[in-house]
Protein backbone atom coordinates (compact mmCIF):
# COMPACT_ATOMS: atom_id res chain seq x y z
CA UNK A 1 0.00 0.00 0.00
CA UNK A 2 2.53 2.09 0.95
CA UNK A 3 4.51 1.55 -2.73
CA UNK A 4 1.23 2.18 -4.49
CA UNK A 5 0.86 4.97 -2.44
CA UNK A 6 4.39 6.65 -3.22
CA UNK A 7 4.18 5.49 -7.08
CA UNK A 8 0.98 7.92 -7.07
CA UNK A 9 2.89 11.37 -5.30
CA UNK A 10 5.86 10.55 -7.91
CA UNK A 11 3.52 10.49 -10.68
CA UNK A 12 1.55 13.51 -8.88
CA UNK A 13 4.54 15.22 -8.51
CA UNK A 14 5.46 14.58 -12.60
CA UNK A 15 2.84 15.54 -13.71
CA UNK A 16 2.87 18.83 -11.76
CA UNK A 17 6.93 19.54 -12.67
CA UNK A 18 5.39 19.01 -16.49
CA UNK A 19 2.93 21.22 -16.48
CA UNK A 20 4.89 23.94 -14.64
CA UNK A 21 7.02 23.47 -17.73
CA UNK A 22 4.33 23.76 -19.91
CA UNK A 23 3.07 27.14 -18.23
CA UNK A 24 7.17 28.38 -18.88
CA UNK A 25 7.32 27.23 -22.79
CA UNK A 26 3.67 29.22 -23.36
CA UNK A 27 4.56 32.29 -21.71
CA UNK A 28 8.28 32.05 -23.42
CA UNK A 29 6.02 31.57 -26.99
CA UNK A 30 4.20 34.20 -25.90
CA UNK A 31 7.03 36.64 -24.98
CA UNK A 32 8.28 35.42 -28.84
CA UNK A 33 5.48 36.51 -30.35
CA UNK A 34 5.36 39.93 -28.67
CA UNK A 35 8.88 40.76 -29.44
CA UNK A 36 8.61 39.69 -32.81
CA UNK A 37 4.90 41.94 -32.80
CA UNK A 38 6.96 44.76 -31.27
CA UNK A 39 10.04 44.04 -33.72
CA UNK A 40 7.68 44.17 -37.06
CA UNK A 41 5.95 47.41 -35.62
CA UNK A 42 9.54 49.12 -35.42
CA UNK A 43 10.95 48.26 -39.06
CA UNK A 44 7.48 49.77 -40.11
CA UNK A 45 8.28 52.73 -38.38
CA UNK A 46 11.60 52.61 -39.63
CA UNK A 47 10.37 52.01 -43.13
CA UNK A 48 7.45 54.62 -43.24
CA UNK A 49 9.87 57.07 -41.53
CA UNK A 50 12.90 56.24 -44.50
CA UNK A 51 9.86 56.24 -47.29
CA UNK A 52 8.94 59.93 -45.87
CA UNK A 53 12.59 61.12 -45.74
CA UNK A 54 13.15 59.88 -49.34
CA UNK A 55 9.66 61.17 -50.94
CA UNK A 56 11.34 64.64 -48.93
CA UNK A 57 14.67 64.74 -50.34
CA UNK A 58 13.38 64.09 -53.75
CA UNK A 59 11.07 66.84 -53.30
CA UNK A 60 13.18 69.58 -52.28
CA UNK A 61 15.67 68.14 -55.24
CA UNK A 62 12.90 68.55 -57.75
CA UNK A 63 12.11 72.31 -56.00
CA UNK A 64 15.90 73.22 -56.42
CA UNK A 65 16.04 71.94 -60.36
CA UNK A 66 12.68 73.71 -61.06
CA UNK A 67 12.99 77.22 -58.97
CA UNK A 68 16.10 78.19 -61.07
CA UNK A 69 14.11 77.60 -64.42
CA UNK A 70 11.07 79.14 -63.08
CA UNK A 71 13.40 82.75 -62.36
CA UNK A 72 15.63 82.57 -66.26
CA UNK A 73 11.93 82.28 -67.94
CA UNK A 74 10.86 85.16 -65.63
CA UNK A 75 13.84 87.05 -66.31
CA UNK A 76 13.09 86.79 -69.93
CA UNK A 77 9.68 87.26 -69.46
CA UNK A 78 10.77 90.60 -67.86
CA UNK A 79 13.36 91.65 -70.49
CA UNK A 80 10.59 91.17 -72.97
CA UNK A 81 7.88 92.96 -71.35
CA UNK A 82 9.34 96.31 -72.47
CA UNK A 83 12.36 98.79 -72.03
CA UNK A 84 12.71 102.75 -71.32
CA UNK A 85 15.25 104.10 -73.47
CA UNK A 86 17.80 106.90 -71.50
CA UNK A 87 19.15 109.25 -74.06
CA UNK A 88 23.08 109.42 -74.31
CA UNK A 89 23.41 105.13 -74.15
CA UNK A 90 21.92 102.56 -76.17
CA UNK A 91 20.90 100.72 -72.98
CA UNK A 92 17.53 100.74 -72.37
CA UNK A 93 15.99 100.22 -68.37
CA UNK A 94 14.06 96.61 -67.95
CA UNK A 95 13.27 94.97 -65.01
CA UNK A 96 16.06 92.09 -65.57
CA UNK A 97 17.98 93.70 -62.72
CA UNK A 98 15.08 93.85 -60.19
CA UNK A 99 14.27 90.01 -60.96
CA UNK A 100 18.66 88.92 -60.36
CA UNK A 101 17.90 90.49 -57.58
CA UNK A 102 14.79 88.61 -56.24
CA UNK A 103 16.87 85.40 -57.26
CA UNK A 104 19.84 85.77 -55.62
CA UNK A 105 18.11 87.20 -52.41
CA UNK A 106 15.75 84.03 -52.70
CA UNK A 107 18.05 81.25 -54.06
CA UNK A 108 21.49 80.29 -53.20
CA UNK A 109 24.59 81.28 -55.08
CA UNK A 110 24.61 77.80 -56.90
CA UNK A 111 20.81 78.20 -57.93
CA UNK A 112 21.10 82.28 -58.58
CA UNK A 113 24.12 81.23 -60.85
CA UNK A 114 22.58 78.21 -62.50
CA UNK A 115 19.11 80.18 -63.28
CA UNK A 116 21.21 83.22 -65.11
CA UNK A 117 23.58 80.95 -66.76
CA UNK A 118 20.46 79.28 -67.95
CA UNK A 119 19.35 82.48 -69.37
CA UNK A 120 22.11 83.79 -71.00
CA UNK A 121 22.44 79.85 -72.60
CA UNK A 122 18.79 80.47 -74.05
CA UNK A 123 19.85 83.72 -75.52
CA UNK A 124 23.19 82.59 -76.65
CA UNK A 125 21.17 79.90 -78.49
CA UNK A 126 19.20 82.30 -80.34
CA UNK A 127 16.07 83.06 -78.70
CA UNK A 128 14.71 86.48 -78.01
CA UNK A 129 15.05 86.68 -74.44
CA UNK A 130 17.00 89.49 -74.25
CA UNK A 131 16.10 93.97 -74.72
CA UNK A 132 14.39 94.63 -77.70
CA UNK A 133 13.82 90.96 -78.42
CA UNK A 134 17.69 90.06 -79.27
CA UNK A 135 19.52 87.43 -78.60
CA UNK A 136 22.87 86.22 -79.33
CA UNK A 137 24.10 89.56 -81.26
CA UNK A 138 23.14 91.14 -77.82
CA UNK A 139 25.79 89.39 -76.26
CA UNK A 140 28.50 90.92 -78.54
CA UNK A 141 26.55 94.34 -78.41
CA UNK A 142 27.22 97.49 -75.71
CA UNK A 143 24.81 95.70 -73.58
CA UNK A 144 26.93 92.87 -73.48
CA UNK A 145 28.86 93.43 -70.25
CA UNK A 146 25.70 94.09 -68.40
CA UNK A 147 24.13 91.01 -69.38
CA UNK A 148 27.24 88.86 -68.78
CA UNK A 149 27.64 90.49 -65.45
CA UNK A 150 24.49 89.15 -64.25
CA UNK A 151 26.17 85.90 -63.58
CA UNK A 152 28.66 86.73 -60.80
CA UNK A 153 26.06 89.73 -59.93
CA UNK A 154 23.89 87.27 -58.51
CA UNK A 155 26.43 84.74 -57.39
CA UNK A 156 27.89 87.34 -55.03
CA UNK A 157 24.82 89.02 -53.54
CA UNK A 158 23.31 85.15 -52.74
CA UNK A 159 27.03 84.72 -50.87
CA UNK A 160 26.63 88.24 -49.08
CA UNK A 161 23.23 88.27 -48.10
CA UNK A 162 24.29 86.08 -45.02
CA UNK A 163 22.30 85.73 -41.85
CA UNK A 164 21.74 88.05 -39.18
CA UNK A 165 19.68 85.73 -36.73
CA UNK A 166 22.65 85.86 -34.01
CA UNK A 167 22.90 89.43 -34.14
CA UNK A 168 19.23 89.04 -33.40
CA UNK A 169 20.01 86.72 -30.47
CA UNK A 170 22.52 88.55 -28.84
CA UNK A 171 20.56 92.33 -29.94
CA UNK A 172 17.30 90.80 -28.00
CA UNK A 173 19.44 89.46 -24.69
CA UNK A 174 20.70 92.16 -24.73
CA UNK A 175 17.36 94.16 -24.06
CA UNK A 176 16.07 91.35 -21.80
CA UNK A 177 19.07 92.09 -19.54
CA UNK A 178 19.14 95.83 -19.86
CA UNK A 179 14.62 95.65 -18.70
CA UNK A 180 15.73 93.06 -16.11
CA UNK A 181 18.27 95.50 -14.28
CA UNK A 182 15.97 98.55 -15.45
CA UNK A 183 12.65 97.93 -13.96
CA UNK A 184 13.70 94.59 -11.99
CA UNK A 185 11.34 91.30 -12.53
CA UNK A 186 7.91 92.35 -12.91
CA UNK A 187 9.09 95.45 -15.26
CA UNK A 188 10.88 92.69 -16.99
CA UNK A 189 7.79 90.55 -16.95
CA UNK A 190 5.33 92.67 -18.80
CA UNK A 191 8.76 93.94 -20.75
CA UNK A 192 8.67 90.12 -22.79
CA UNK A 193 6.05 91.35 -25.63
CA UNK A 194 7.77 94.81 -25.94
CA UNK A 195 10.86 92.88 -25.70
CA UNK A 196 9.60 90.12 -28.71
CA UNK A 197 7.85 92.95 -31.34
CA UNK A 198 12.17 94.85 -30.94
CA UNK A 199 13.81 91.84 -31.56
CA UNK A 200 11.10 91.09 -34.61
CA UNK A 201 11.64 94.83 -35.55
CA UNK A 202 15.29 94.34 -35.40
CA UNK A 203 15.77 91.31 -37.02
CA UNK A 204 13.77 92.65 -40.25
CA UNK A 205 15.25 95.94 -40.41
CA UNK A 206 18.57 94.53 -40.39
CA UNK A 207 17.26 91.27 -43.20
CA UNK A 208 16.47 94.67 -45.09
CA UNK A 209 20.12 96.25 -44.36
CA UNK A 210 21.76 93.49 -45.36
CA UNK A 211 19.72 92.56 -49.02
CA UNK A 212 20.24 96.50 -49.91
CA UNK A 213 24.03 96.27 -49.44
CA UNK A 214 24.30 92.62 -51.21
CA UNK A 215 22.19 93.75 -53.71
CA UNK A 216 24.13 96.78 -54.07
CA UNK A 217 27.36 95.36 -54.19
CA UNK A 218 26.51 92.15 -56.35
CA UNK A 219 24.13 94.06 -58.91
CA UNK A 220 25.09 97.18 -58.97
CA UNK A 221 28.76 98.06 -58.18
CA UNK A 222 29.86 94.80 -59.54
CA UNK A 223 27.61 94.77 -62.54
CA UNK A 224 27.85 97.82 -63.85
CA UNK A 225 31.82 98.43 -63.23
CA UNK A 226 31.67 95.30 -66.02
CA UNK A 227 29.11 96.54 -68.06
CA UNK A 228 30.73 99.98 -68.26
CA UNK A 229 34.54 98.51 -69.25
CA UNK A 230 32.57 96.18 -72.03
CA UNK A 231 30.56 99.36 -73.10
CA UNK A 232 33.39 101.17 -73.11
CA UNK A 233 35.93 99.07 -75.13
CA UNK A 234 33.10 98.64 -77.37
CA UNK A 235 31.78 102.01 -78.39
CA UNK A 236 35.41 103.66 -77.93
CA UNK A 237 33.58 105.68 -75.42
CA UNK A 238 35.66 106.91 -72.40
CA UNK A 239 34.81 105.23 -69.06
CA UNK A 240 33.56 108.47 -67.36
CA UNK A 241 31.73 109.20 -70.01
CA UNK A 242 29.72 106.29 -70.00
CA UNK A 243 29.08 105.81 -66.00
CA UNK A 244 28.08 109.30 -66.32
CA UNK A 245 25.16 108.77 -69.28
CA UNK A 246 24.46 105.51 -66.91
CA UNK A 247 23.25 107.36 -63.56
CA UNK A 248 19.69 107.35 -64.60
CA UNK A 249 20.32 103.37 -64.31
CA UNK A 250 22.24 103.69 -60.89
CA UNK A 251 19.29 105.61 -59.51
CA UNK A 252 16.58 103.29 -60.80
CA UNK A 253 18.47 100.35 -59.42
CA UNK A 254 18.87 101.56 -56.18
CA UNK A 255 15.07 101.83 -56.50
CA UNK A 256 15.14 98.64 -57.18
CA UNK A 257 17.18 97.39 -54.79
CA UNK A 258 15.43 98.14 -51.70
CA UNK A 259 11.89 97.40 -53.17
CA UNK A 260 13.58 94.00 -53.24
CA UNK A 261 14.97 94.48 -50.24
CA UNK A 262 11.96 95.70 -48.26
CA UNK A 263 9.55 92.80 -50.32
CA UNK A 264 11.83 89.89 -49.88
CA UNK A 265 12.59 90.55 -46.04
CA UNK A 266 9.27 91.42 -45.45
CA UNK A 267 8.11 87.71 -46.69
CA UNK A 268 10.82 86.16 -45.13
CA UNK A 269 9.69 87.58 -41.49
CA UNK A 270 6.16 86.17 -42.10
CA UNK A 271 7.03 82.55 -42.82
CA UNK A 272 8.70 82.14 -39.19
Amino acid sequence: MADITGTAGVAEAARGAGTERGAQGAQAVAGNRAGAQAGAEVGAGVAVAGTAAVTSARRALVFAIVKPVVFAVLLALATMAGRIPIPGTPVPITLQTFVVMVAALTMTWRQAGASIALYLAAGAAGLPVFAGGMSTAALFGPSAGFLIGFLPAAIVTALLKGNASRQVVAAGAGLRTVTAFAGGLAAGARADSSDSSTAHILRVALTVLRYFVASFIGCIALDYAIGFTVQSAITGVPFGTVALASMGFVAGDLIKAAVASLVIAGATSLKR
